[in-house]
């Protein structure tokens, strides 16, 4: 009798216990299985062992890196041995693609790697990548007058030429087709170059790699991707004009930039992505 009672008291704990773990699965596991899984799949993707918010931070980490252990995994993302580094020296350069670079110097060599940083707080927010006077990127992609026509009439240097959403501007949707044809033709056949400056740069201060950083909780999500994956990725998918009136460029948004307060700035060309996107 004793083992028979015994018996059922262990089948119960049994079933409670399967129970238990069903409900911390349903609740938790699951996330955490995601996360291990999203972790596994994209290399150089992982949650910061201690939580940065900004430039400054990341800089910091780098500066720190015989003991920061984020910095330790980031240099073996750009290829290097922590038995093989030396030193380290990171610089802010003003206004460049390249965030941050960073100097490494190991027994054999020194080579200075530029990072693009962007920091996004939502799984669904978008981050400027460029942002210049279309007269800039006219004169940078060597754009044809009625490519240029069209744009002008898009951010407002030009008058609207009939009434439309905007009494200030006109909506790509709204210029006539062969103007609109025009837009999707030239960004469809540049669009290679095109991308390529918006991530990359050129020059001493191109960036050569992305950092994205999801800081919505403490525990921060990274990843770190060489820039060729990343404009490879932004640029998979078709040029189109969207039902809001921009311009879709892949996975990339031009937009009139707007805002201001009605300064002139506010008709400057706008480029953005979701940098999320590169996590997820």
């Amino acid at each position: 009798m004793r083992s028979y009672k015994r018996t059922r008291l262990s089948l119960r704990w049994r079933l409670f216990a399967a129970v238990l773990a069903v409900f911390v699965v349903a609740s938790g596991g699951a996330a955490f299985a995601q996360s291990a899984r999203t972790a596994k799949a994209e290399l150089g993707s992982e949650t910061a062992k201690n939580g940065f918010k900004n430039e400054d931070d990341i800089k910091a980490k780098f500066i720190n890196w015989r003991s920061d252990t984020d910095a330790q995994s980031w240099l073996g993302v750009l290829g290097y041995k922590l038995s093989a580094v030396d030193s380290i020296l990171v610089t802010k350069p003003h206004r460049e693609k390249a965030d941050i670079e960073v100097t490494i110097k190991t027994k054999n060599s020194s080579k200075t790697e530029g990072i693009s940083i962007k920091l996004v707080s939502s799984p669904n927010g978008f981050n400027q990548i460029d942002k210049r006077w279309l007269s800039h990127y006219a004169a940078m992609w060597k754009m044809p007058v009625d490519v240029q026509g069209a744009l002008k009439l898009f951010v407002g240097e030009t008058p609207p030429v009939k009434q439309g959403r905007s009494s200030g501007r006109m909506f790509l949707d709204e210029l006539d087709t062969d103007a609109q044809k025009a837009v999707i033709k030239f960004f469809e056949s540049h669009k290679a170059e095109i991308v390529s400056d918006l991530f990359q740069g050129d020059g001493p201060h191109a960036a050569g790699w992305v950092m994205v950083a999801f800081k919505a909780t403490s525990n921060t999500r990274w990843t770190l991707k060489c820039v060729e994956d990343v404009i490879r990725f932004y640029s998979n998918g078709p040029v189109t004009i969207t039902p809001g009136g921009n311009l879709k460029i892949g996975r990339i948004t031009m937009q009139r930039k707007g805002g201001d307060g009605g300064r002139s700035t506010a008709k400057m060309l706008q480029f953005k992505i979701n940098p999320a996107l590169l996590i997820n």
